[in-house]
């Protein structure tokens, strides 16, 4: 077995998937699911292979949505379309939050 490669940053996307499966949130009717695509293609551009991204089911914060959660450093980002994942990728590549997207 090779050895397993943890990732520095852990990225969740809400996608809004509810205790029956359906997605039916704000998040996912505001394109979560393809704001994810969009994630993974520039993490590849950019070379951040330690960072791992996964959707997630309803995070509770829809009137913010949508929503993208990056753990450990614990930043919670509302209302994230293209350019603020791109933002939010330009600080993360400097260890820091994109403070514009930031909850309060």
């Amino acid at each position: 077995m090779g050895k397993l490669h943890k990732p520095n940053h852990h990225i969740f996307v809400c996608a809004s998937f509810r205790a029956k499966g359906e997605a039916q949130g704000v998040c996912s009717k505001k394109s979560s699911m393809s704001l994810i695509q969009y994630l993974e293609n520039e993490l590849v551009d950019r070379g951040m292979d330690d960072v791992l991204v996964s959707s997630t089911g309803c995070l509770k914060l829809c009137d913010r949505g949508p929503v993208m959660m990056v753990y450990p450093d614990n930043y919670w980002y509302g209302e994230v379309d293209e350019d603020a994942i791109d933002e939010i990728l330009d600080a993360l590549e400097e260890n820091e939050a994109a403070e514009e997207y930031l909850f309060a």
